[in-house]
């Protein structure tokens, strides 16, 4: 992929995760005998597959907030689906990826903190995804976007879409984001748009980490969590700059230290 390709592909990728998040009231999982025609709301961003298979190539990853049309049941685990681009895929039927739309009235009263609070996350990843691609430089100068390392990147994604300064490094976002509240050290248990705090690379076998006291260890490494098991980061030149990477069973999960919200 060329980098013209990828800024297309960057772009359009933030303009769908922004969804639209204000409207839709949430009801019950959608049922088998519904769910043809059915319209769903995106609770956690899903992928969606050419097929309807965990190991089929992912069409894109369809944002937190999105309202999408189920086309058919396929099998006892997937829908097929189209999005509000008439793009069609595959996606899984989960209730914890989707809901069921009914009317189309603004969410308000004690439902409204939390929609705000997701409106939030999803500026931030949408702000982040802007910069797909862009090199990695260890070091990087937090005055510019021209390069990342991991904090930068992670930095300037809060100040663009929330105008909100976390500390310059890692170690200080991880002292940060303990401060906002509780953290998790089981990543499973993480929400979409979470900051992902991770030790020194040791290896990519889970061996390699025996041993290890995660309590004391240093953190090298900070990304913010997309949900469906995916990171949105920066690491390396060769690993494609602002990129994203899947943890489970990969040295990410391994190296991960805590995480939880930097909001």
């Amino acid at each position: 992929m060329n980098w013209k390709s990828k800024i297309i592909t960057a772009s359009l990728t933030a303009t769908m995760l922004m969804g639209s998040l204000t409207t839709g009231a949430l009801t019950a999982p959608v049922s088998a005998a519904t769910a043809e025609n059915a319209k769903l709301k995106v609770i956690w961003g899903v992928n969606m597959r050419t097929s309807p298979s965990s190991s089929a190539s992912v069409v894109r990853m369809v944002g937190k907030g999105e309202t999408i049309t189920v086309l058919q049941k396929s099998g006892s685990a997937w829908y097929k689906v189209k999005d509000s681009s008439n793009r069609t895929g595959y996606i899984s039927s989960s209730s914890k990826y989707t809901k069921a739309v009914s009317g189309s009235t603004t969410t308000s009263g004690s439902s409204s903190t939390s929609v705000t609070g997701s409106a939030a996350v999803e500026k931030v990843i949408a702000a982040g995804m802007k910069y797909w691609g862009t090199p990695y430089e260890f070091g990087a100068s937090r005055n510019s976007t021209a390069t990342f390392d991991c904090s930068s990147f992670v930095r300037q994604s809060f100040i663009d879409a929330l105008g909100i300064k976390l500390p310059a490094d890692s170690r200080q976002q991880g002292t940060y984001v303990k401060g906002k509240g509780t953290v998790q050290t089981d990543w499973k248990k993480l929400k979409r748009g979470d900051l992902m705090f991770f030790m020194s690379y040791k290896g990519t076998k889970a061996s390699s980490y025996a041993g290890v006291n995660k309590s004391t260890a240093r953190i090298t490494h900070v990304g913010i969590y997309l949900g469906d098991g995916k990171i949105l980061h920066t690491y390396s030149n060769a690993g494609g700059g602002v990129t994203t990477s899947d943890i489970s069973g990969k040295h990410w999960e391994y190296r991960f230290l805590y995480g939880g919200s930097a909001l």
